[in-house]
């Protein structure tokens, strides 16, 4: 069976070798095997990588709901970068119209209660803690709260927090996000599947093969990445993690990404600063930097193998670019991405590359796994906790003072 996405690393030595990167080997093997030996049985985040892991919900108590011909999706953060990176991934699939509020946006409010019918559209509102200020001013904006209402699904941690409290006091459904799950974490649990359910995405696919990572196939290859990665970290040698992507369809999984490295490991002075470059465009922007800036920077170069067969025509008006002739715009993108990794390597700049072989629900899933694992395994080498994000929650205590 073909690999649903395969990646090569440039980056397996740019941290020094030293006693340091020998103990990040051993530690590395140890927190793999315990993953590995508690996934089934221990209730923690990885467990939602698990056959194992039991949704709070059936499909048959959501087809009552398949009736409406519109969604509007209501959370921050983890809460909703993930179905928004699913809808985008896997858009050709999707019949309904799927509207997303992930942001304090009067005008996006306003657009998108002008572009639906309430009665025919269905309203999932997302916070794990249920007191996210942003999700309920959006949701309450909206006022379409009623008792017994049959268009609304609310989805937070059960416990004395707004969003369950509304639940039970107007009858509302009610989800459950699992506490040990955190909101970054949570694109393959009740947070993420539930939306992609009603977007008619095949949710045992999506959740399919998502232990890949821990089989042996190319392990040598991610220990040792890794290893460096966590490395370059602690010597604070590079900086910026910059996501140079060449695949469009993949833009809001990287916006997913973005948050799942700098929220799980930019703790104690440390971490990336992870940026997401749109290419060839920014070629014409910040290409000159990324090569001969400051040396502070790893790349993550993203690229699918689709193919645009539509092929440029050369004419009369056009003769000194017949190094065109013929070529698709797939290929044209494909020799600047080349053209671009061959510089890389001879700078001797940091990059891995990951190629999207197919767009399905299994290829994502595999992705969404992939760096949900790496990323923890890295924060819990540096020894900080990958999961929590306490100067976060700190603003958030500060902003709910000014309210009051």
């Amino acid at each position: 069976m073909r690999e649903s996405f395969t990646f090569k690393d440039s980056i397996k030595s740019i941290g020094s070798k030293s006693a340091k990167e020998k103990k990040y080997f051993k530690k590395f093997i140890e927190i793999r095997q315990k993953i590995i030996k508690n996934l089934d049985t221990v209730k923690d985040t990885f467990h939602v990588l698990s056959e194992k892991f039991k949704l709070d919900f059936k499909v048959k108590d959501l087809k009552k709901f398949n009736e409406f011909k519109s969604v509007v999706i209501i959370g921050m953060g983890g809460s909703i970068l993930g179905s928004e990176a699913i809808h985008q991934f896997l858009k050709i699939k999707i019949k309904k119209k799927i509207y997303f509020l992930n942001d304090i946006n009067i005008e996006k409010v306003e657009k998108v209660r002008n572009k639906i019918n309430l009665r025919q559209t269905l309203f999932i509102i997302i916070s794990k803690s249920g007191s996210t200020v942003e999700t309920i001013s959006n949701f309450l904006s909206l006022n379409i709260i009623k008792k017994n209402a049959k268009n609304i699904i609310l989805i937070s941690e059960k416990g004395n927090n707004f969003i369950y409290n509304l639940s039970q006091k107007f009858n509302l459904c009610h989800i459950d996000h699992k506490k040990y799950i955190g909101g970054r974490y949570s694109v393959l649990s009740e947070v993420g599947i539930v939306p992609s359910y009603f977007m008619g995405i095949n949710i045992s696919e999506l959740r399919k093969n998502l232990r890949n990572y821990f089989k042996n196939k190319k392990i040598n290859l991610k220990s040792k990445t890794v290893i460096s990665l966590a490395s370059s970290i602690s010597q604070k040698r590079f900086t910026n993690l910059i996501f140079l992507n060449y695949s469009p369809r993949i833009e809001k999984f990287l916006y997913w990404l973005q948050q799942l490295k700098a929220e799980s490991l930019g703790k104690q002075g440390l971490g990336f600063f992870p940026a997401i470059s749109n290419a060839p465009k920014d070629h014409h922007s910040l290409l000159q930097l990324y090569l001969d800036g400051p040396k502070d920077k790893i790349f993550y170069i993203f690229y699918s193998s689709e193919n645009n067969n539509q092929k440029i025509k050369i004419n009369k008006f056009s003769v000194n670019e017949k190094f065109l002739k013929n070529k698709t715009l797939s290929v044209i993108k494909n020799a600047q991405k080349n053209a671009v990794i061959k510089v890389f390597r001879e700078k001797k700049i940091p990059f891995r590359e990951f190629e999207i072989n197919e767009f399905n629900e299994r290829t994502l899933g595999e992705l969404f796994s992939f760096f949900i694992i790496e990323t923890a395994i890295i924060g819990k080498l540096l020894g900080i906790n990958p999961f929590d994000q306490p100067a976060v929650e700190r603003v958030k205590k500060i902003t709910k003072k000014f309210l009051n």
